[in-house]
């Protein structure tokens, strides 16, 4: 009842804050006011308004809103969003584009589970679905998710990735983004083992922690200093009597935003103080710079207990990937053993969650591969988020992720060289 109670606290103070801002809001627009030449009745709206969407967001799941692509024959052809596998924790999500002849390119995109829902890979999944057929991997919300579906830990995790990979068959690229990569790296060699036929063609890994200590950052320096113990005490809660998933141990999405949001309060402070005087002078609008940004970060969902806590004591703590030594359901996932998949790692110079080495890791694990198989890329001046999204996504990444691909899109060219431009093997 103790964490119950505390989960539900937080809830009220979400809820408390956003009426006071819907009041300020109603009051600072009563029309009488325009009689008054103060700018505080302006303010008053601002803010109000600009505090109601804020708090009212972090309780919704963003829309895909991706509603066309426009094909070779120049026209916009529908996209339909449909779940393929449904799953307690997480579905398996297809966009199709309706009346366009089938790319070769199937891509299954591994979004992550650390604390936003896969709607902050938008960009990423707009980028992709005109040039392929995309798949996405959609994780639910733990809030919502009765106690009695069981437990979802990192292990069940790797699971649901092996089954998605079997479903959607070999001739698969698989693109994992950030916390799912050595997940999904540890999927494929249990594929390896199990299904040697299933495994993918490709796999992409994007900026993911495959060993932590291989480069420090302010996240990995958190999971060496806190013990278990005092991370389950800090961090775990159980859902209130509001949800589904009433008295689950979770990581709250409150409380992940809060984290989020302390590491650059100052700069999230003045784009919220920028943001109110602008709606004051009435030079904001609902699709601007700031609401399309702010909209998707402060939507966060819950994560069970158990994946939050395994996360940190196997990835970070016991480094379990990086040392080969992870198992799931009592089986090696023995990284040695993958050998007949193409392997690329990309990676952000100006990476301050996953730095560089990280992700890189993976390589000297794959001892299965050959050199011809693997591939790397160091994107100059790029932070974690650019590596998957903006500028350097679109014009740099975007295009060697493609070729890499498509070097590697029948099994029989496995072994033929690989030359990538502005590439770091």
């Amino acid at each position: 009842m103790k964490q119950m109670a505390t989960y539900d606290l937080m809830e009220t103070v979400r809820n408390t804050n956003e009426w006071l801002g819907a009041s300020a809001r109603a009051m600072g627009s009563y029309p009488v006011w325009g009689m008054v030449p103060h700018p505080m009745f302006r303010m008053m709206s601002a803010w109000g308004r600009v505090t109601e969407r804020s708090f009212a967001r972090m309780a919704i799941k963003p829309d895909w809103g991706i509603r066309t692509v426009v094909a070779e024959d120049g026209r916009d052809h529908l996209v339909e969003t449909k779940v393929e596998l449904a799953r307690p924790f997480g579905d398996l999500v297809r966009f199709s584009v309706q009346s366009r002849p089938e790319k070769p390119r199937r891509i299954l995109l591994v979004a992550p589970m650390s604390g936003h829902y896969a709607t902050l890979l938008r960009s990423t999944v707009a980028s992709l679905l005109p040039d392929s057929e995309l798949w996405v991997t959609d994780w639910h919300n733990a809030r919502d998710i009765p106690v009695s579906e069981g437990k979802f830990d990192i292990e069940d995790y790797t699971r649901y990735l092996v089954d998605f990979m079997k479903h959607l068959g070999p001739d698969t690229h698989v693109v994992a983004v950030c916390q799912p990569v050595p997940l999904a790296l540890a999927a494929t060699a249990l594929l390896a083992a199990e299904a040697p036929r299933a495994q993918p063609l490709t796999l992409t890994l994007i900026g993911g922690p495959v060993d932590p200590d291989a480069a420090a950052t302010d996240v990995t320096d958190f999971g060496r200093r806190v013990t278990m113990g005092q991370l389950e005490h800090l961090a775990i809660q159980r859902v209130g009597f509001k949800y589904a998933g009433v008295g689950r141990q979770v990581y709250p999405g409150l409380l992940q935003l809060a984290s989020f949001i302390s590491m650059n309060l100052e700069r999230h402070s003045q784009a919220f103080a920028d943001k109110i005087t602008a709606a004051a002078r009435g030079e904001d609008s609902e699709r601007d710079q700031h609401n399309r940004f702010y909209d998707e970060y402060l939507a966060v969902m819950d994560m069970t207990a158990e994946f939050y806590l395994s996360t940190v004591e196997r990835i970070f703590k016991n480094r379990e990937i990086a040392t080969n030594s992870f198992m799931v359901e009592g089986k090696h996932a023995d990284i040695d053993a993958v050998s007949d998949v193409a392997v690329m790692i990309v990676e952000g110079a100006k990476d301050d969650i996953s730095a560089p080495g990280q992700c890189l890791a993976a390589l000297d694990l794959l001892t299965g591969l050959k050199d011809s198989q693997k591939a790397s890329h160091l994107e100059p001046g790029a932070g974690h988020y650019g590596i998957f999204a903006g500028k350097s996504w679109r014009n740099n990444i975007r295009p060697l992720v493609f070729q890499f691909m498509d070097t590697h899109g029948k099994r029989e060219a496995k072994g033929s060289q690989i030359t990538l431009a502005a590439s770091n093997p």
